[in-house]
């Protein structure tokens, strides 16, 4: 089988996510070519053919246009993109133009079928095109990055002007907490119960000297502002410590927290995902052990 893997530019500059879809080729011992429609100040480094376009950094009708002349040169049975503002918008259309299925958020591959995860993570589902064909999105975080190596073919391509004017980016308001420069962090997940249980998270964080993060579902059910969320919809942290307390692991957390240098977790549940990045778990019910903790850490 072969992939196309459509890379993203941010400023021009190559997002770095492209090495999860190469790492994700390289696993599913797919052929892959890249394409790349905005142009970059470094090309990537791999071993295969590089098809660089000349177009704004995001342009739908431009980019989409590049693509299907490429798929039409390549013939790929996939196109993968990752699960990002740029993925969400491009790959609909392509599937459309093609005639394909989409398979959106992906987070494991074998023998043409993938998976994906419902419901927030709490239960996952198998999923394959009766074509064999598909455009896809991946779920960042989910495929081991592949290590940059080799200088790629180039073959330029160029736009089609659409009907959309590049202007630039809006900065979002900038926040008193800024959890991506932070040194140690706690977070708070669906395992605390209530809003009411927060405080002795906090209460840990505070003896910890560490800041207060949380899970999309602590957030979503509004006991913390999102400038505590961790994960791909949120943050994406590198503390020296990272405790992660009544967090199950679905794979968006994980994909925003799993290159910290210590991870704790505190869960009830001996299985929960969480495990599967953790250098340490307490099996526990955290409503007795967070408290305990705190109270030794004082003494």
């Amino acid at each position: 089988m072969k992939a196309l893997l459509i890379g993203e530019v941010l400023r021009g500059k190559l997002a770095p996510s492209l090495y999860e879809m190469l790492g994700f080729a390289s696993q599913a011992g797919l052929e892959s070519v890249v394409l790349v429609c905005a142009p970059i100040s470094t090309n990537p480094q791999f071993t295969g053919k590089l098809y660089q376009g000349d177009g704004g950094e995001y342009d739908p009708l431009s980019h989409k246009a590049m693509a299907l002349e490429v798929i039409a040169k390549e013939n790929p049975d996939l196109v993968v993109l990752m699960h990002s503002s740029y993925g969400w918008d491009l790959a609909p259309r392509l599937a459309m133009e093609l005639g394909w299925g989409q398979i959106s958020e992906a987070i494991a591959f074998d023998s043409g079928t993938f998976n994906q995860v419902l419901v927030g993570g709490k239960l996952r589902r198998s999923v394959k095109t009766v074509s064999g064909q598909a455009v896809v999105t991946l779920q960042s975080g989910a495929f081991s990055e592949a290590a940059p190596a080799g200088s790629p073919a180039l073959e330029s391509i160029s736009a089609l002007k659409g009907a959309i004017e590049w202007l630039g980016y809006v900065e979002k308001p900038a926040q008193d907490l800024d959890l991506t420069k932070a040194q140690k962090i706690v977070s708070a997940g669906r395992g605390i119960g209530k809003a009411d249980n927060l405080g002795m998270i906090q209460e840990l964080a505070q003896v910890l000297g560490a800041e207060l993060g949380a899970s999309r579902p602590v957030v979503d059910s509004g006991w913390v502002e999102h400038s505590h969320q961790v994960g791909s919809t949120g943050a994406t942290v590198t503390p020296e410590l990272y405790m992660a307390c009544g967090i199950s692991g679905a794979v968006q957390h994980l994909a925003g927290m799993k290159k910290s240098e210590l991870i704790i977790a505190i869960n009830k549940d001996k299985d929960a995902p969480i495990g599967e990045v953790a250098h340490y778990v307490v099996v526990a019910d955290l409503l007795q052990f967070v408290p305990a903790l705190t109270k030794a850490l004082k003494a």
